[in-house]
C-alpha cells in the first residue's frame, strides 16, 4: 500500500492539530477527536466555563459554580440533541438539577448557542418519565430533544437563530477542488 497523496497535506497541518490537542488538554479533554472534544474545548471557550472532571453529572460550570449539561448538534447531519442511552429517573433528577447548554454546528463551524433551565425542558422530562413508568421501569434508549423545541423555548447567547430543515448539504454544491480540499474560502 502507498500513501494517499493528500497524507502530505494531513502532516503539514498536524503540529497545529496538536497545539489544539494541547490546548484541549490544558482545559481537561483529554481527546479532541473523541466525545466531541474538538467541539466542547470551543464551547467552554467561548461562554467561559470550565469541565467538570469524569463521565458521569453536569459536563461545565460557570466562574459561580452553576453547573451545565453541554449537547450539540451538526445541523448538516441531525435536527435533534442526543440525551443518553440508559435515560431512567435518576439522570432525570440530574438533568432537573443543572442549567442546559445547546450548541449548535454547521459541520466543525459553532453557529449558535441556546441556555435553558430544566423548567424550561420539563416538558420532555415529564414525559420521559411517563414514559419510563408506563414501560415497566426499563431505560429509555437516547430520547432526542428536538432544535425546534430548544430554538422556540430557549434563551439565544450566541449568533443567529439557525434556519431549521434547510441542511447545507441541500443547499450547497459540493466542492470540486480536489486538489487542496483545505484551500480556504476567498
Amino acid at each position: 500500500m502507498k500513501p494517499h497523496p493528500h497524507k502530505a497535506k494531513m502532516d503539514a497541518l498536524f503540529p497545529a492539530i496538536r497545539e489544539y490537542e494541547a490546548l484541549a488538554k490544558a482545559h481537561g479533554i483529554s481527546d479532541i477527536f473523541q466525545d466531541n472534544g474538538g467541539k466542547l474545548l470551543q464551547l467552554i471557550l467561548t461562554l467561559g466555563l470550565t469541565v467538570v472532571p469524569g463521565r458521569q453529572g453536569a459536563d461545565a460550570q460557570d466562574a459561580s459554580g452553576r453547573e451545565y449539561e453541554l449537547k450539540s448538534v451538526n445541523i448538516e447531519r441531525t435536527s435533534s440533541f442526543s440525551t443518553n442511552h440508559h435515560l431512567n429517573p435518576g439522570i432525570l433528577a440530574d438533568y432537573r438539577s443543572v442549567g442546559w447548554i445547546f450548541a449548535i454546528y454547521r459541520g466543525i463551524e459553532l453557529s449558535t448557542i441556546y441556555r435553558m433551565e430544566p423548567e424550561q425542558l420539563e416538558p420532555l422530562f415529564a414525559r420521559w418519565e411517563a414514559q419510563w413508568h408506563g414501560s415497566g421501569g426499563r431505560d429509555i434508549n437516547n430520547p432526542k430533544i428536538p432544535l425546534s423545541f430548544v430554538a422556540d423555548n430557549g434563551e439565544l447567547i450566541h449568533g443567529i437563530r439557525p434556519q431549521i430543515g434547510l441542511r447545507a448539504r441541500s443547499v450547497v454544491p459540493p466542492t470540486t477542488d480536489l486538489d487542496d480540499p483545505f484551500k480556504a474560502d476567498e
